[in-house]
């Protein structure tokens, strides 16, 4: 059986990673990666675009009722 490798590029630091078991820490090359790009959401450097925090945006509360 002849299978493609699926490579892909290290999210932190680019080295190229080959998608499969053997790569523990898929998508990045090494626990020091993986733990940097943890770190970056931990301190909430990263985030993901959404919809606006609506919730409060009136100053509506149940209790004020």
């Amino acid at each position: 059986m002849n299978s493609k490798l699926t490579i892909v590029k290290c999210p932190q630091c680019s080295t190229e990673v080959i998608w499969d078991s053997s790569s523990a820490f898929r998508p990045f090359c090494s626990k020091k990666c993986q733990l940097i790009d943890f770190g970056e959401w931990a301190d909430e450097e990263n985030s993901i675009p959404g919809a606006p925090d609506m919730s409060d945006a009136d100053g509506w509360s149940e209790e004020q009722y």
